[in-house]
């Protein structure tokens, strides 16, 4: 079963990674052509500032599920590391399983917000504003997914503590 989950993640991981160089390219891009434009042909991109947020948006959001299976988001362990291990470890459980509450209320109100403003359309590209809260429950479900993946099989502790350092 771990295994199953452990392929799943590392496919869906995949495409996020697809999705997250996409986006920065598209923002790099769009907001070099901007500059460009602006200084050197005293013109301007009308739909630039749109869609180079856009990008931003959905980079911030596909990124964070990949640092999650990483271990590299900031955490504070002060506390922690002066617990014995079994303590440690419960307590580093019990921690990802709010965490994994919280991106799971994260997405149902990400879903909630994003079908009430659907009717709402960016004034340049004419799209749904609501591509914003797409970004927002694509992340914090595949965050979910990872956060409940750390607790039902936690990473042997070598594994642990090497993402740490």
């Amino acid at each position: 079963m771990e295994a199953l989950f452990e392929n799943v993640l590392t496919r869906i991981d995949t495409v996020a990674r697809s999705v997250l160089l996409t986006c920065m390219v598209v923002m790099i891009s769009v907001v070099a052509s901007q500059v460009f434009m602006r200084y050197a042909l005293n013109s301007s991109i009308d739909w630039a500032d749109e869609v180079s947020r856009m990008a931003f948006v959905w980079s911030i959001f596909i990124a964070i599920p990949l640092g999650v299976r990483e271990g590299a988001h900031v955490g504070i362990d002060i506390l922690t590391s002066r617990l014995p291990k079994q303590l440690a470890r419960a307590l580093a459980r019990v921690m990802l399983s709010l965490a994994f509450v919280l991106m799971c209320v994260v997405t149902f109100e990400s879903v909630h917000v994003a079908s009430e403003t659907w009717s709402e359309r960016l004034g340049a590209i004419n799209i749904s504003s609501s591509y914003f809260f797409v970004a927002v429950i694509i992340g914090s479900a595949h965050s979910a997914l990872h956060l409940i993946n750390l607790v039902v099989f936690p990473p042997a502790d070598d594994e642990s503590e090497a993402k740490r350092d």
